[in-house]
């Protein structure tokens, strides 16, 4: 492959290490996060005001400079103005401008500005004051290159016809595009809430493994892959479940993961093959107590953007209020409500399907057809937060029946703006039955189902475990609610997308995968 780097810059390049200078330092002492440097001023400034006048010129005599700043960034904006030069410079708290002029940091050291471009990353010492616009600006005494970027910044890098070269190119979406970066910032603080709420209600953090002999824990196609010294196969883990819950055989009565799981599927707005799960486990709580601790949960995550009643807007220019309380309905109510149809009536459910387009035909499992039905007709009119509970046994291998109805699970599924953010339910602990529930799923011959049985969680269960309730939440979707998100790739960092040719596009034939459903 040949090199892309732009020629006008390489030349710079070599001119820099002609003068002697390092273009790529080794370090720079002590910069200070321009946020800081920003804060200090005002504080020592709270009525500075903009004066008319010339840009380069000293702030009113009243303003109090700070003295003695050393800053460092990435340079996103330029300006000549022949004896002097305006940079802006940004770091990873915000954004300031840096003045320099050739009487100030000497000749020598102005002509090195010429070799500057777009996209180099500089350190600048100096002191801050307002220009006569108003402008916090260090004035800078002297600089220093730190790294010279070799590929400019692309002029036109906003917009929808960008998103693929964006998701692609994401180095360069986080620093051209501030939304971007604080949105991955937004995302880390919801782990952190999660966390730190998880671990306030004394459970325990664990780590569990991404390889398993046998793919379960939830319905889905795995990866595969092989150990080479095992000589075994082994698959990517679509969910930490069963490992989760051998916990709770072995006394861990609150234990939570926060993992990455791998599901070899189609890809979407709301789906990528590797996302982020919390999934968390609770002794002798049931799917209720889980409805309570999911809605505190959230709520709490939300606070510091939203506050103790979050509302917040959607893409397509709504509110979502998350104030509790959420909304409950039983899974029958509202697939009747949205069609009309009992579901104790086998026939009309069937019927009612087929009338709008779903396959019923061969050996299908009557409830698989009744959840496609749900899927297409209720799930699209829950945005509001809502827990649509006692599902089906049949659709819920590993969750407890009620009681007082053994067709029914104690599970639900938590709903915000028309997405599954949560399944749930109460852990099935009788190992007989999830032993017998494990071999209709091997036998059922459903591509997503496990291919055998995982006798050593059967054998795990004979050892005793206590009546318990556990969650997945999907972290991913629940960033994308905070922060207004269509796509579950612009809250990824790095989502999976198609192989480019050599030439830099996507392979001949292939739609663009951000528009891929």
């Amino acid at each position: 492959m040949t090199s892309s780097i732009h020629p006008d810059r390489r030349k710079k390049l070599d001119a820099l290490r002609e003068l002697g200078v390092n273009p790529y330092a080794n370090r720079y002492e002590a910069p200070r996060p321009i946020a800081d440097v920003l804060r200090e001023f005002a504080k020592k400034n709270p009525q500075a005001a903009p004066a008319e006048g010339d840009e380069a010129a000293a702030a009113p005599a009243e303003s109090v400079r700070v003295e003695g700043v050393r800053v460092a960034g990435r340079v996103m904006a330029l300006r000549d103005h022949g004896k002097s030069i305006f940079l802006e410079l940004k770091d990873r708290t915000g954004r300031m401008q840096v003045y320099l002029r050739k009487n100030d940091i000497g000749d020598e050291a102005f002509e090195k500005l010429g070799l500057v471009d777009l996209g180099d990353f500089l350190g600048a010492d100096g002191d801050v004051d307002k220009t006569r616009k108003g402008e916090i600006t260090i004035f800078a005494t002297g600089f220093t290159f730190l790294s010279k970027a070799l590929q400019p910044i692309p002029e036109k890098w906003h917009g929808l016809r960008d998103v693929e070269t964006r998701y692609r190119k994401r180095y360069v979406d986080l620093f051209a595009n501030d939304e971007v970066a604080e949105a991955f910032r937004v995302r880390a603080m919801i782990i952190r809430r999660l966390r730190r709420f998880l671990d306030d209600q004394g459970f325990t953090e664990v780590e569990t493994p991404m390889m398993h002999p046998i793919a379960g824990g939830a319905a889905a196609r795995p990866f595969v892959t092989h150990h080479n010294t095992l000589d075994m196969q082994l698959y990517l883990r679509i969910a930490p479940e069963l490992y989760l819950k051998r916990l709770l055989v072995g006394g861990m009565e609150r234990v939570y993961e926060i993992n990455r799981n791998f599901r070899n599927e189609g890809i979407s707005t709301r789906h990528n093959p590797e996302y982020t799960m919390l999934e968390a486990y609770c002794a002798y709580a049931d799917y209720n107590d889980l409805m309570d601790l999911v809605e505190r949960m959230i709520v709490d995550a939300a606070e510091p953007m939203f506050g103790e009643e979050p509302k917040i807007p959607t893409p397509d220019g709504r509110t979502l209020d998350l104030s509790r309380p959420w909304r409950r309905a039983k899974y029958r109510d509202l697939f009747q409500e949205a069609t009309g149809v009992d579901m104790n009536d086998r026939d009309a459910v069937v019927a009612y399907a087929k009338s709008i387009g779903i396959d019923v035909e061969g050996d299908r499992d009557f409830h698989a057809i009744a959840n496609d039905v749900f899927e297409e007709k209720v799930e699209p009119d829950l945005f509001e937060p809502t827990f649509v509970y006692d599902y089906p046994v049949e659709i819920s291998p590993l969750s407890k029946c009620r009681e007082d109805d053994p067709s029914t699970a104690e599970r639900f599924e938590l709903f915000i703006r028309n997405m599954e953010m949560v399944n749930a339910f109460s852990e099935l602990n009788d190992p007989i039955d999830q032993e017998e529930r494990f071999r209709r799923q091997v036998d059922s011959k459903d591509e997503e189902a496990p291919a055998e049985v995982d006798y050593d969680y059967v054998t795990a269960l004979e050892h005793g475990m206590p009546p318990a309730a556990g969650l997945g939440l999907g972290v991913d979707r629940l960033a994308m609610i905070f922060t207004n998100a269509q796509s579950i790739r612009d809250v990824i960092l790095f989502p999976l997308l198609r192989h480019q040719a050599s030439g830099g596009e996507p392979d001949a034939g292939s739609e663009s995968d951000a528009n891929e459903e």
